[in-house]
């Protein structure tokens, strides 16, 4: 019985390349109680695997977290399947702007200790005590109101390359950050502003909307669904757009255009520019802002040490980075200061 991916990424590319079906890229999330979120993964893998489902999902104690893509013909088997489920039955599914037949290229189920990780060990919180769900035009309406403060609760690298017009960005690398910051900072409004949360699909501010009502905030908002939900909305009614750039999003690529302004630069050269890359050298791999010239020079590498490092026979590249352990501190996600133009 196979409960793991067995496939590498490059063997699973040939694959899709060959099979040529169109896939549709999408998300949800769920916040639940699952008493047992290692047999449920189990059940999970063994019935996605079937409809060649390929994704990241994260399952813990309190709910599933799942960014996938599945075949088209099999999508109707997909929602069959999540219809079975209880509290995943009818779900809301984010369907992604941009559809790409190779934005994941493997499917990775995992337990974990939270769908997402907040740092918080508070057991009085409850996770599913949320704040007002709203959809986009009065996600507008709100944003538009003088008495409204409007906080991005995504992480730097994400809002550096787009985000609604007036919103607070912090100047965070993980959502665990965010929530003590903008706490202390909001503290005089508990009770007389509106607090108007948004992020990627609606996860993270679910959770910020419930942490923040408990701490007391009287008049919490959040965007349903997420700047994916809010875009299509927006094209479906004819809205006005107030997202401005491009939405930031975890998979192989990193960015859905939204609109057509352009508010970062290329971290190497300061041209404008909103195309993120990994760095090429695989001891490095860091998250930063690349033009196609600077591409082209530096062959998708962050520095003129990685450039080198590329150049060498692969055994050699292995041997140097031999003992080195890719953590958050590696990725660093823009923040290395080999990178002239970087925004923080």
């Amino acid at each position: 019985m196979q409960l793991y991916n067995k496939l590498s990424a490059q063997e699973r590319a040939v694959l899709l390349e060959e099979a040529g079906t169109e896939r549709l890229t999408l998300s949800f999330y769920q916040y639940a109680h699952i008493g047992n979120p290692q047999l449920f993964r189990d059940h999970l893998f063994l019935a996605w695997n079937k409809l060649e489902v390929l994704g990241r999902i994260y399952v813990a104690h309190e709910g599933i977290n799942g960014q996938l893509s599945v075949p088209a013909p099999n999508f109707d088997a997909f929602k069959a399947h999540l219809d079975s489920i209880d509290f995943l039955k009818d779900i809301r599914l984010n369907i992604a702007v941009e559809q790409d037949l190779k934005s994941f290229l493997k499917l990775t189920i995992k337990v974990r200790k939270k769908i997402v990780a907040d740092g918080l060990e508070d057991n009085s919180f409850d996770v599913t005590q949320k704040g007002e769900h709203v959809n986009a035009e009065k996600f507008n309406a709100l944003l538009a109101d003088p008495n409204t403060i409007c906080v991005d609760m995504r992480n730097h690298y994400e809002s550096e390359i787009g985000h609604f017009k007036g919103a607070v960005t912090p100047d965070v690398d993980t959502f665990r950050e965010s929530l003590p910051i903008i706490e202390e900072d909001l503290a005089a409004h508990k009770s007389d502003k509106n607090l108007l949360m948004y992020c990627t699909g609606g996860i993270r501010c679910e959770k910020a909307s419930a942490y923040f009502k408990h701490k007391g905030f009287e008049n919490v908002f959040q965007l349903e669904g997420g700047i994916i939900e809010y875009t299509r909305q927006v094209k479906a009614q004819g809205l006005e757009n107030q997202f401005i750039g491009k939405n930031f999003v975890f998979d192989e690529r990193r960015g859905e255009r939204i609109s057509d302004d352009i508010i970062s630069q290329c971290h190497q050269c300061g041209a404008p520019c909103d195309t993120h890359v990994n760095c090429a050298n695989e001891a490095c791999h860091l998250l930063f802002i690349q033009c196609d010239d600077c591409q082209k020079k530096m062959e998708t590498t962050c520095s003129s040490d990685c450039h080198e490092i590329i150049q060498l026979p692969v055994e050699e590249q292995k041997a140097l980075r031999k003992g080195t352990h890719n953590s958050n501190k590696i990725f660093k996600k823009g923040r290395s200061e080999v990178l002239k133009f970087k925004s923080h």
